[in-house]
């Protein structure tokens, strides 16, 4: 079961819950509860493919895929029409899929909504544009943070940190849905870590994404621990936990997966 955090003044506990959320925010947290779809159906519409209540990032922008309602069987069904059959497909957050439908792998995540970060500008960030995507490529490829791929950047502002030109830490934003901004890719060269380069990078786009109005969280794998102890230790507190899971569509397909 989804396991979800109720934020109160003062701290916060953790409890089991369905699907209903009761949280007092800047903004209302309920659409973090799908927060893909959010984003998909809201302020990243331009960049959404959909079918009906059905719809996904292009495959080189961020590989996943959400429903308007993971109960609703027609939605599975506008999915279906989205991808084709006997295509995997990453999506969040569901647990049970309908017959006829392949749970081929998966993982459980954590979600952190900023609680009490202290946001604020890093003189010796720069903004990385689509020039910098091969060395934030190759930077992500040693250092494992989630999925990062070329048009990746499209999604938001990517801040990076350099040593003598190269880039050695960087951090952006991923999802948005409405009122809130995900910080994603957040990463440091092993050579460099231990400098708190990282908390500089995510205190820089809390701070643009606060300037704008909205409320930075993020996501981690569960197994993650040392990027758990970094984000509670900066002021998020954990407010979910759950699946992702990789499913393949029914039928057969000769083409490679969508996602």
């Amino acid at each position: 079961m989804t396991q979800q955090t109720d934020l109160r003044a003062g701290g916060a506990s953790l409890r089991s819950v369905a699907s209903d959320t009761v949280a007092p925010s800047a903004h209302d947290t309920s659409v973090l509860d799908n927060a893909v779809w959010a984003a998909l159906d809201g302020p990243h519409a331009h960049l959404s493919e959909r079918v009906g209540r059905a719809a996904r990032y292009p495959d080189d922008v961020y590989a996943i895929a959400a429903l308007a309602d993971p109960r609703d069987p027609a939605a599975w069904a506008d999915l279906h029409t989205l991808v084709g059959p006997g295509t995997t497909v990453r999506i969040k957050p569901v647990e049970t899929v309908p017959d006829g439908w392949e749970v081929v792998g998966g993982g459980v995540g954590v979600q952190f909504v900023d609680t009490a970060l202290r946001a604020e500008p890093a003189p010796e960030a720069v903004r990385l544009g689509p020039d910098a995507v091969p060395e934030i490529l190759d930077l992500v490829a040693r250092t494992r943070p989630g999925p990062f791929l070329k048009r990746t950047i499209a999604l938001g502002t990517y801040l990076g940190i350099r040593d003598r030109g190269r880039l050695i830490a960087l951090a952006g934003e991923r999802l948005r849905p409405p009122g809130w901004t995900e910080i994603s890719a957040v990463c440091t060269d092993p050579a460099y870590r231990g400098r708190g380069l990282a908390t500089r990078l995510v205190r820089a786009v809390a701070a643009g994404i606060r300037e704008r109005g909205d409320t930075p969280f993020l996501h981690a794998a569960a197994h993650n621990t040392r990027a758990i102890r970094l984000y509670e230790s900066i002021g998020f507190t954990l407010r979910r936990r759950s699946p992702v899971l990789l499913v393949r569509t029914p039928g057969t397909s000769h083409q490679g997966p969508v996602l």
